[in-house]
């Protein structure tokens, strides 16, 4: 991952001295850390605005009006804020010092707290998803379930801790073998071997995407698998919402929200971590794409944590819209008509004459309004 491998602007030519002018273009200000400082300055605030809100609308909620997905999404909210005020305000400073300038033990403390929240997210999103797999495929009572729930979140911040320590060991502060007074916050000190480089580069990918994505992907598998199972079973179609009507409104939709989540997730970060690969196996040719792009790569995987609130909203705006319709709200509203041994009974919230079929053993809905 990026926080283990070194980016172009560590790597310390021993071509020049102390009094030679002519600094190579990485270890002096140039235009692409002007945007960089842009590109996460602009994700900070985006990032922080997005994020605070989605907080601040869970931490709101209070009793059984929290649902538990929500309450995880509220740790995935803490998360996406740590790497907001930690790792985006370092890549700014960064950037805009060139060399690193803040001391060995502070070297190695940010070092520690710039992947923590992004080993956080990753888990989180582990956390979410088994939470929907157990939902659907191993459904308990709601105090073990809550249990449960708490015990994955509390694994996932305690595998996110020791899963960062490490950067605290590998990264120090090395001075240029000749431009002494040029130093950078680097692995180069500690990890000396090139496949010690790539040892650990596949310890942070490995916990920070891989095992994430296999874990997530047999998680999601495992739905996709049953819902189909069950569709026929009772001949409906998958890919209709009545398809779905085992599951129950609510949890069908927290299903699609966690599942675009997700997607936007492996969206983001699968370009970088592509790069990362070819890069630790064949640096020679890796090294030949232009830096620009190999830089902007980890500039997109960070808008993941812009992209969260944006899906949770998105989510919840339908939601209301879907609720003020069923109560009446100026649009089209629920209508059933239900049959059953001589009488009929017919429901509708609005007067709009709309149709439902069913006999004495099964009514389904053709307008079925959201619960507000």
């Amino acid at each position: 991952m990026e926080a283990s491998a070194a980016p172009p602007m560590w790597v310390l030519p021993s071509n020049a001295s102390d009094g030679d002018l002519q600094l190579p273009r990485d270890m002096t200000f140039n235009s692409g850390h002007v945007v960089s400082i842009a590109c996460y300055s602009a994700l900070m605030v985006a990032s922080a605005a997005g994020n605070l809100t989605v907080l601040t609308i869970i931490l709101r909620q209070r009793g059984r009006a929290r649902s538990r997905v929500n309450h995880m999404l509220m740790h995935l909210a803490i998360a996406d804020l740590l790497v907001t005020f930690l790792m985006m305000p370092l890549q700014i400073a960064w950037a805009a010092t060139v060399s690193w300038r803040a001391g060995d033990l502070l070297c190695r403390l940010m070092a520690v707290c710039r992947v923590f929240g992004l080993f956080l997210s990753s888990f989180v999103l582990v956390c979410i998803s088994m939470d929907r797999y157990f939902a659907i495929l191993r459904p308990m009572s709601l105090s073990q379930v809550d249990r449960r729930g708490r015990i994955m979140l509390t694994a996932a911040w305690v595998m996110s801790f020791l899963c960062s320590m490490p950067q605290a060991m590998v990264f120090s502060v090395q001075s240029h073998p000749t431009v002494t007074w040029y130093e950078q916050c680097i692995t180069w000190g500690v990890l000396t071997s090139h496949r010690a480089e790539v040892l650990y580069a596949i310890f942070s990918s490995s916990f920070m995407y891989g095992i994430p994505l296999l874990i997530i992907i047999f998680a999601y598998g495992s739905i996709v698998a049953e819902i189909f199972r069950r569709s026929r079973r009772t001949g409906d179609d998958v890919f209709r919402r009545s398809g779905l009507g085992f599951l129950g409104r609510a949890k069908t939709r927290s299903l699609k929200m966690t599942l675009v989540i997700v997607l936007v997730f492996f969206m983001c970060w699968t370009p970088y971590n592509i790069m990362s690969v070819w890069y630790w196996f064949d640096r020679e040719s890796a090294e030949r794409v232009d830096e620009r792009i190999r830089s902007g790569l980890f500039i997109f995987a960070c808008t993941n944590s812009c992209m969260n609130p944006i899906v949770y909203g998105v989510f919840n705006v339908r939601r209301r819209d879907s609720a003020a319709r069923g109560t009446g709200g100026g649009g089209v509203a629920g209508r059933c008509e239900v049959r059953g041994r001589g009488r009929r009974r017919t429901f509708s919230s609005s007067g709009a004459h709309s149709t439902c079929s069913g006999d004495s053993r099964r009514t389904v809905t053709s307008l079925v309004p959201l619960p507000p």
